[in-house]
């Protein structure tokens, strides 16, 4: 058995990927899902079940619009200051990584940037507190989960400008209140479906005040008003989505999923605190759910280990080139048998060290 720690494309729930398998030889009882037009009725209720699951999961208020978009988180970089920053118009941004700083990267080439804060210079192992955000800001964006560097913000912070934030990878794995943000976006590959779909939770008072000229592909209100439909859609990206939506609505919610994957991530941190080889790189009070990072006191021994774990069945916890070390993701659908069997690894690695010393 294989335990899929990996930090990009998720981990899907076994039933998922045989409802979508079987799916792709027959959809209908005549074509696969991947054939079918995006115009047919049963696609369409496709987009209207996956449009209600994501309302319902997330609990979102009226007013505010769900969008399933292509070009991932990346395409979002753009599309927000586009939508939201008008000409002479300053947007704040909070740098907490990789994807903070792409994001306000792009944002550069719309309108201006006022970065509030940022945790660069301690490569990123703390989220930064008490900034204060611009009142005339157009708008402040955050990241609420870091992969590469293992933080995650659990609380908004708190202004009266609109508020954006790339969820990415931790949407749907955790209870939140959609009414204090204006706009959510999120590729849905961590914890909602495969590669090729994003998801937009638009505010729809927030769209339509500023002058410039948008294409319409980078609209948000071409999508609104054409129910995802503007062009074709990521059909299959969608289905699937949907199957997995269906999945977490099964379980229990959102509110359930986030109850295990508290238990998830509060034992593996147990142990990386126990574990004398072991130790956590980022802030302990910043520490994210998602994305687990750690690196071994002693470097030496980090490829031994990552061999040993490979030799239990244990991939993808390889950590990111800027931190070293382990990364362990463990998306909504990682059982925590598959966290146990990290630990164990981890517990016996220490025991045949302490043999061999």
């Amino acid at each position: 058995m294989k335990h899929n720690f990996g930090a990009g494309p998720c981990i899907l729930p076994q039933e998922v990927f045989k409802q979508a398998a079987q799916a792709v030889l027959d959809f209908n009882d005549e074509l696969s899902i991947l054939e079918i037009s995006h115009r047919t009725t049963e696609f369409e209720a496709v987009v209207a079940e996956a449009d209600k699951l994501v309302k319902e999961l997330l609990n979102v208020p009226s007013g505010y619009s769900v969008l399933f978009l292509q070009g991932g988180a990346s395409l979002q970089f753009a599309m927000v200051p586009m939508n939201l920053l008008g000409d002479g118009q300053t947007a704040s941004y909070l740098d907490t990584g990789v994807w903070a700083t792409k994001a306000l990267k792009e944002a550069k080439f719309i309108g201006n940037v006022n970065v509030v804060a940022s945790s660069k210079d301690a490569n990123y192992t703390f989220i930064p507190k008490d900034f204060e955000i611009p009142a005339d800001s157009a708008y402040f964006h955050y990241t609420s989960n870091n992969t590469i560097y293992g933080t995650e913000l659990f609380e908004v912070p708190q202004t009266n400008i609109p508020v954006v934030c790339d969820m990415s990878s931790d949407i749907m794995s955790r209870v939140i209140d959609v009414s204090k943000f204006d706009l959510i976006y999120a590729g849905a590959q961590k914890n909602v479906g495969p590669a090729g779909l994003t998801i937009a939770i638009v505010k729809n008072e927030v769209l339509g005040k500023i002058d410039r000229k948008i294409p319409s592909m980078l609209n948000y209100q071409s999508h609104i008003d054409n129910a995802s439909m503007y062009n074709t859609p990521p059909v299959f990206s969608i289905y699937v989505a949907l199957l997995n939506l269906r999945w977490l609505k099964s379980k229990g919610g959102v509110a359930e999923i986030e109850k295990e994957n508290k238990q998830k991530a509060e034992a593996l941190y147990r142990e990386i605190d126990r574990n004398s080889l072991f130790k956590g790189t980022c802030a302990v009070e910043d520490r994210s759910r998602m994305n687990i990072c750690f690196v071994m006191e002693n470097p030496e021994l980090e490829k031994p280990f990552l061999k040993y774990a490979e030799e239990q069945g244990i991939v993808g916890i390889k950590g990111h080139r800027s931190v070293g070390g382990f990364r362990a993701s463990m998306y909504n659908a990682l059982p925590i048998t598959s966290v146990h069997a990290l630990i164990d690894a981890m517990q016996s690695f220490e025991e045949k060290q302490a043999k061999a010393n």
